[in-house]
């Protein structure tokens, strides 16, 4: 039943990729919400078991994309973000047919204590929002490119003005980042022992990730970074806490055979 579900998730998703593509954003909400709603149902299949949560390496992606891709939803309701979709919805359905197609044991993470599950949430929100970001700052340096080349021009009229794109991206990256920074307090006060957890690592990268987007923050409150300096700054913190995250799950439990919780 989730390969089924998961299958008419990502050809949704496609859809809605294609249709951004062709700059036809008609009935895109409809497709989407159909997209999530069928998304939601594998995942409830797929991570949720009994009192425990089993997220493994298969998972991780999937719930990233359907976090991210939810966040979209609702941020295009008042921004104008919808041809971000032309990137993101053809790689989440890639993403939500991971799970299906790739079985994984993923170690259970029990969910009765409400410590714990609450500083899950704010972790997988915060790669779901700063995922989004990371999208947005390819979108914005590829919209720089754009500008560049008159000839492009029929591509830059499908997305907003550059200063809109930029705004949008530090929107994102307060919101992530704030979100990241309740992460990791949430972390330090309710995991009891980093070092019997096997958290240690993952706790130095996100921290890094962390002082990556502050620094960024602060460089344009400062300084007024934009551009291509922006967007190095928001992808290699990114990419740091792809690796707190992915990296170290895959480390710990598909190498070490060992688990976060």
């Amino acid at each position: 039943m989730s390969l089924a579900l998961s299958l008419i998730a990502a050809a949704l998703y496609a859809f809605a990729g294609w249709r951004a593509l062709r700059a036809k954003f008609d009935h895109e909400h409809l497709v989407l919400t159909l997209a999530l709603l069928a998304h939601a149902a594998a995942l409830s299949q797929q991570v949720i078991s009994g009192p425990n949560l089993i997220i493994g390496v298969a998972e991780f992606p999937s719930m990233l994309g359907f976090l991210s891709s939810l966040m979209l939803w609702v941020f295009c309701f008042r921004e104008p973000l919808r041809a971000l979709g032309v990137v993101h919805y053809p790689i989440t359905a890639i993403w939500a047919l991971a799970p299906a197609l790739f079985q994984d044991s993923g170690h259970p993470i029990s969910m009765a204590n409400w410590k714990i599950g609450l500083h899950i949430i704010f972790s997988l929100l915060s790669a779901g929002l700063l995922t989004l970001a990371a999208i947005q700052a390819i979108a914005t340096w590829r919209m720089e490119k754009v500008l560049r080349k008159p000839g492009s021009m029929r591509l830059a009229g499908r997305l907003p003005p550059l200063q809109t794109m930029e705004r949008l991206l530090f929107q994102l990256i307060f919101f992530g980042f704030f979100l990241l920074s309740l992460t990791l307090v949430s972390g330090l006060l309710f995991v009891d022992n980093l070092f019997a957890q096997h958290l240690v690592h993952k706790t130095v990268l996100s921290f890094c990730a962390w002082l990556t987007f502050g620094f960024l923050l602060y460089g344009r409150i400062r300084h007024g970074w934009r551009g291509r300096t922006a967007v190095r700054w928001a992808l290699s913190g990114y990419i740091v806490l792809v690796l707190a995250y992915f990296g170290s799950k895959l480390i710990l439990e598909q190498v070490l055979g060992r688990s976060w919780y």
